[in-house]
């Protein structure tokens, strides 16, 4: 890299550090049995297949909530929490699949952190992602941008005949480790069925990969939470 992509790691690097210090904060916070070494930051990866030389970082985590605290008032633990930091802080209601999440969407210096809780679980998922920067030289004119990744509807990766002992199949993705919201594309319509309109989506933010497994399609059994086993009655409880 020349001297503008090193300096652009090096403040990627610490945007991804400054992240990742204030999601340790919200989920000690408001979860758990936090098991803070499943919260992984990623390596700079490609932020849009349009523009190759713009990279991010993300990281997720899912955890439980106390049992009698409501996730209302983790909506509002964690708002107070962003907002006493220097986050800008929206809180919306988000339908899926009938099941009504309150959503904590937070802004800083480019970066967001989306906090998720519902009434109907004691789960509360965390994600958070930097903004891209540019760390490869642009390509020089008149060369051709690589085609995007063709639009493909998700087929499984893994299977259970074939995934790794000490291993499960990723129970968001099947195996296939492509988010299940947009298949893999990174967008969604706005409108069902109409070809206009479209939206980044809310599952993976762009990144296309499965905001569970990360893209590996499989998950670790030694580092699933308790509600994460419950997506697997055949394995021994501890």
């Amino acid at each position: 890299m020349d001297g503008m992509s090193r300096a652009a790691r090096e403040e990627l690097d610490r945007l991804g550090r400054s992240l990742r210090a204030q999601m340790v904060v919200l989920i000690t916070d408001l979860t758990v049995r936090v098991h803070l070494r499943r919260l992984d930051l990623d390596e700079p990866k490609v932020a849009d297949a349009r523009d190759p030389s713009r990279y991010h970082c993300s990281a997720v985590y899912q955890g439980d909530r106390p049992a009698g605290v409501t996730a209302a008032g983790t909506a509002d633990r964690a708002g107070s929490l962003l907002r006493a930091a220097g986050w800008a802080v929206a809180v919306s209601q988000e339908d899926d699949d009938g099941m009504l999440w309150t959503v904590v969407l937070a802004h800083r210096d480019g970066s967001t952190i989306r906090v998720l809780a519902s009434e109907d679980t004691r789960a509360v998922a965390f994600r958070g992602q930097t903004p891209a920067l540019v760390l490869c030289p642009p390509q020089p004119a008149g060369q051709l941008e690589p085609e995007p990744e063709p639009e493909r509807e998700p087929g499984p990766e893994r299977r259970p005949e074939t995934v790794t002992p000490g291993y499960v199949l990723c129970y968001e993705c099947d195996g296939d480790g492509r988010c299940p919201g947009c298949g893999g594309r990174g967008w969604v319509l706005r409108t069902p069925g109409r070809s206009e309109g479209r939206r980044r989506c809310g599952e993976c933010g762009t990144t296309r990969v499965c905001p569970i497994c990360r893209g590996a399609g499989r998950l670790a059994i030694s580092r699933l939470s308790t509600y994460q086993r419950g997506y697997y009655p055949d394995l021994e409880q501890d």
